[in-house]
């Protein structure tokens, strides 16, 4: 079984928390593929299993069965250096409290995954490019706190396309920003990902943020419901997500 031509793809996924008679299986025998170049969302309540997901194929989590695939290459059987090492390398990750380092600038935060890996001098132009895309080069040596949310949430967005990454997740990326910041985010999601082809997967509950994107996929009870072109539709997308809850 292989997976080459998608971005991500997943293969009879579980994940349960907990023991015996409190035990709660989260996700439950889950299959999904996203090709690459795609820019899609994960739409669910509250432990609906979504932010599971995303940890599950980000490698954050291990899953209690199945197999998972990014950028073609399988993850789901590798030990926990070599996850960190390839999430380094394969995956950027976006998430609702930005996960800045407080004592390193703006610029520094976005370099950091290159330091880790030896590649910072190589990759010196990349995050200038990137910095001044999203017109963060004036405020490169500004700590996080000096920022204001919108400006942190898009160093977390240059810092997750740095190493130019088989696959970026945001998980509820909007969940810190006031609505103009966080339209000002979707926007930039859209025009990253049709400018640089990168592929992006959203988790959110905002009808809005799914929007935004290609296509969504509604997560119920640990299984998806439903899945659709969102046309760009706010209201639509609603509308789908209700259906599918009912």
């Amino acid at each position: 079984m292989t997976a080459d031509r998608d971005a991500l793809k997943v293969a009879g996924l579980r994940k349960r928390f907990g023991e015996g008679v409190a035990a709660v299986e989260v996700i439950r025998e889950l299959d999904f593929a996203m090709a690459r170049g795609a820019f899609e969302s994960v739409m669910g309540a509250s432990g609906a299993g979504k932010s599971t997901f995303l940890h599950l194929a980000a490698g954050l989590l291990r899953a209690d069965a199945g197999r998972i695939w990014v950028g073609g290459e399988e993850t789901s059987g590798l030990g926990d250096e070599a996850m960190t090492v390839f999430r380094r390398r394969k995956i950027g990750l976006i998430f609702q409290d930005f996960n800045l380092v407080g004592s390193l600038t703006a610029e520094e935060n976005v370099s950091l995954p290159l330091l880790l890996d030896g590649k910072e001098r190589e990759g010196a132009g990349r995050v200038r490019s990137l910095m001044e895309r999203l017109g963060l080069w004036g405020r490169r040596g500004h700590l996080p706190g000096e920022l204001s949310g919108g400006e942190r949430q898009r160093v977390a967005i240059a810092r997750a396309l740095a190493g130019n990454p088989e696959l970026v997740l945001a998980d509820e990326p909007t969940g810190n920003l006031d609505t103009p910041a966080a339209k000002e985010f979707c926007s930039l999601l859209r025009e990253l990902n049709r400018e640089e082809g990168c592929s992006i997967l959203v988790v959110s509950h905002d009808p809005m943020v799914a929007a935004a994107t290609d296509r969504v996929h509604i997560l119920r009870d640990g299984r998806f419901a439903d899945e659709f072109e969102s046309g760009g539709d706010a209201e639509r997308v609603s509308e789908r997500y209700l259906a599918a809850m009912r």
